[in-house]
């Protein structure tokens, strides 16, 4: 009798760190989604706070900012013609041109 006891208590002391296993391993794999989460929260305030109280004059730092002077353009023409029995046919000429540079770094 005394037996059948201790291993329950075995089986419910493993079932325990089981359980306790799985939740620090889901803690550990929402790590990085919750620092997301905070770090975008974190701008958002600092965006609002800046616009709000006049500050938005000096952007600040981040390392993915890319700044560009381009300039497009698109000429071209088309062309649309009707045949006996409602045929219709279309004919495109575009051309696209795009000049300028791209900057990677430092917000301009």
């Amino acid at each position: 009798m005394l037996r059948i006891l201790r291993n329950k208590r075995a089986q419910s002391t493993a079932e325990y760190a089981i359980l306790i296993g799985l939740v620090v391993a889901a803690l550990l794999a929402m790590q990085t989604y919750v620092k997301r989460g905070l770090n975008a929260k974190m701008k958002d305030a600092t965006d609002t706070f800046a616009t709000t109280v006049g500050l938005g004059g000096t952007t600040q730092y981040e390392p993915y900012y890319f700044g560009q002077d381009l300039t497009t353009g698109q000429t071209g023409s088309e062309t649309k013609t009707l045949a006996t029995g409602g045929q219709e046919t279309h004919a495109l000429d575009l051309t696209s041109s795009r000049t300028g540079t791209t900057e990677i770094g430092e917000a301009q």
